[in-house]
């Protein structure tokens, strides 16, 4: 997994409207923790996940989309641990973005 770490000075709705929306290829990773101030996104052509923390940005891109599941699923577990749960993972109306969670094992994941 490639990591990458920067900040910004921004709330995640930078992301929502801009390099993470659904047209470009981003789904929502939807947390009972989300707010204006936390944020995940995953794309599943790129392999990319951005999650974003009160400024802190951080960008992963996993070598293979075996490492692209294990990531996500890492990501629920971690959400269960702070006691919040992963409720779903948004690929809002995108039947083909939807079916390429299905084919990585994350079907049951989404909303």
């Amino acid at each position: 997994m490639k990591n990458e770490h920067t900040f910004v000075y921004a709330d995640r709705y930078l992301f929502d409207f801009g390099e993470c929306t659904l047209d470009r290829g981003f789904a929502q990773i939807d947390t009972t923790q989300d707010a204006s101030y936390h944020g995940i996104w995953a794309n599943p052509d790129s392999l990319e996940i951005v999650s974003y923390c009160e400024g802190d940005v951080y960008r992963e891109r996993a070598e293979n989309p075996q490492e692209f599941t294990e990531k996500i699923l890492q990501i629920k577990s971690f959400q269960e641990s702070l006691g919040h749960r992963l409720l779903g993972i948004d690929t809002g109306t995108r039947e083909n973005m939807a079916n390429k969670f299905r084919s990585l094992g994350l079907g049951d994941l989404l909303h």
